[in-house]
């Protein structure tokens, strides 16, 4: 059995609406242990078999579309995947703290090529900082994220499907449920 963390997008926003308690029966459906929710923005913490990631993934979306009536994209990670998201330091000190804004951290379904990071790289400004992980998106903007000229559709083309949380949600989310 290996603990896997889901990031769900599009969790209780434009008139979707689930508790945590569902959500947590709808993973114990699914035949899931140890099943818990981190706030109430999608993120599942669970253990099952060893399955690849992206099979979980399709299996996950599956299940919640029939249960649910709408798609729900899925994005899992492995213990040792979080571990190093939430440890990454994609920018300087000094930039972190003149931001106004906090650092958030797209999940993104695949990695992307080296022609789709330069790509995404080339929006990054003073104002909204970016780097590229394995399957990440770290974004720093200087103001809040609705202030932000950063033209989220044009990322979402350039490395498709993708859900976002910030930093601190995953640190507090690798901290206390993938702690090594």
């Amino acid at each position: 059995m290996q603990r896997h963390a889901a990031f769900l997008r599009g969790m209780n926003v434009g008139g979707h609406r689930l508790t945590n308690a569902e959500l947590r029966g709808c993973f114990t459906a699914m035949g899931f242990d140890q099943v818990a929710t981190f706030r109430a923005s999608g993120n599942v913490i669970f253990t099952a078999a060893d399955e690849p990631p992206t099979a979980l993934e399709r299996r996950i979306e599956a299940e919640l579309a029939g249960a649910l009536g709408y798609a729900v994209p899925t994005f899992i990670r492995r213990a040792a995947d979080l571990r190093a998201i939430a440890a990454r330091k994609p920018f300087a000190q000094a930039p972190l703290d003149r931001a106004a804004g906090k650092l958030q951290v797209a999940l993104l379904a695949a990695p992307p090529s080296r022609a789709v990071r330069s790509s995404v790289l080339a929006l990054a400004s003073d104002e909204d900082r970016l780097e590229v992980g394995p399957r990440e998106l770290y974004w720093l903007p200087r103001g809040g994220i609705m202030d932000s000229a950063l033209d989220m559709k044009v990322l979402e083309q350039l490395l498709g499907p993708m859900t976002m949380r910030t930093m601190g949600t995953v640190e507090l989310i690798a901290n206390r449920y993938f702690a090594a």
